[in-house]
């Protein structure tokens, strides 16, 4: 009953969001400062990430394909479809579950032990939408992130392919190119928008409910990256049965 209870409470959390809107003004600073903390503060650790990553799926397919009758542009073909189907959406996302939640929840999280949250109450304003909504706006940019995943995990896969002898440059970019499905790119990106509501919101949710005090802001953040990955991960499986089954 407690499961039922807090999906209850997260659809109204969500429908709250967009009612009785903060002046914009006000709005927009909130937009441009999440858009800072969120987006732009997470492009070196998805680059990172990203980059390394490509490289090790590339190696890995090199070396699982070790057979002269295989072509070696497989190597590009099979990190291309790793990165842009299942990569740079699904696992960066479990990722900024981590990074990106943690900080919402523990903001907002914050923000409730220190009664700034019933202050907003207090003065009329409608908190869901002055905490929850910026967020929601900024991660609006979240496919912005993953395109560079995504191009940084190919430049990845094809300088450790070729720096370890695994494969040249054109036969590498040939499995880039070959059988490319342009709807793939589609389906990475409505899954990308899709993890992108469920990264601002299912972390605001744990932060704006939580109870207690200054140790309960840290059970919360864990807890919402815990169910942050799970949605995910389920979501992920239904968005690819639905759009790719």
């Amino acid at each position: 009953m407690n499961y039922l209870h807090n999906i209850g409470a997260y659809f109204l959390m969500t429908a709250e969001m967009f009612r009785k809107p903060t002046k914009w003004s006000v709005m927009k600073q909130l937009i441009l400062k999440d858009i800072d903390d969120l987006i732009i503060g997470s492009l070196g650790i998805v680059a990172f990430i990203s980059f390394f990553v490509g490289g090790v799926v590339s190696i890995q397919t090199a070396l699982n394909i070790d057979n002269p009758l295989i072509p070696k542009y497989l190597v590009g073909f099979a990190t291309r479809q790793s990165i842009v189907l299942e990569f740079a959406p699904t696992f960066i996302s479990i990722i900024m579950a981590g990074k990106v939640g943690s900080f919402i929840t523990s903001s907002i999280g914050t923000m409730r032990v220190t009664e700034q949250i019933d202050a907003l109450e207090v003065m009329g304003i409608n908190a869901v939408n002055y905490l929850v909504f910026p967020k929601f706006i900024a991660l609006l940019l979240y496919p912005f992130v993953i395109s560079i995943a995504m191009f940084l995990g190919i430049i990845g896969g094809m300088a450790a392919c070729v720096y370890g002898g695994f494969s040249s440059v054109e036969d590498y970019i040939v499995g880039i190119q070959t059988d490319f499905i342009p709807f793939h790119i589609v389906y990475a990106f409505i899954k990308t928008i899709v993890f992108a509501f469920i990264l601002a919101t299912i972390p605001s949710f744990h932060g704006y409910y939580m109870k207690g005090g200054a140790l309960e802001v840290g059970k919360a953040s864990t807890t919402s990256f815990v169910w942050t990955s799970v949605v995910v991960i389920v979501i992920n499986y239904f968005l690819t049965q639905m759009l790719l089954g």
